[in-house]
């Protein structure tokens, strides 16, 4: 039962991990705004991390195996560590990556500014700039990333 419990544990990291992960495309403007971003990712390794740290300090009492609570401990720290330097230092992230991942930051730019309630004019034409800029960066991103992936 001991075992068993653990492996319970970890399928309920990674579901929440992934969960988040989805999450994350949540506040797009459209649809076709999501594109698969590494930073994300990472985010949600070092968050997944983190919630095991936390669940598993609330939870000590289901979890009785010293070694295993430490171990995942331990590893947590280092998926949390990686993840946060992954997704800080952009090491991985290229080209094409990059504007796959400001695709839904731009989306989300475009939500926000179009469905606030904004009143006072000048605040108005700002979000109105910001979404013209934005639909013009994505698109640009769009056709770049199609050229570079040589479609």
């Amino acid at each position: 039962m001991k075992g068993s419990s653990y492996v319970r544990f970890f399928a309920m990291i990674i579901t929440s991990t992934l969960v988040m992960l989805a999450l994350m495309y949540s506040t797009v403007y459209a649809a076709d705004h999501i594109w698969w971003s590494s930073t994300k990712a990472f985010m949600a390794v070092y968050m997944g991390a983190a919630m095991a740290v936390v669940m598993l300090a609330f939870m000590l009492g289901m979890y009785t195996d010293a070694k295993k609570n430490v171990a995942i401990f331990a590893g947590a720290a280092l998926l949390f560590a990686g993840g946060l330097w992954l997704a800080r230092s952009q090491q991985t992230v290229e080209d094409v990556a990059w504007m796959k991942a400001m695709i839904p930051h731009h989306s989300i730019a475009i939500l926000t500014s179009t469905r606030a309630e904004i009143r006072d004019p000048r605040v108005r034409q700002l979000a109105d700039e910001i979404i013209e800029a934005q639909r013009r960066e994505i698109a640009e991103m769009e056709a770049l990333i199609a050229e570079l992936e040589g479609q």
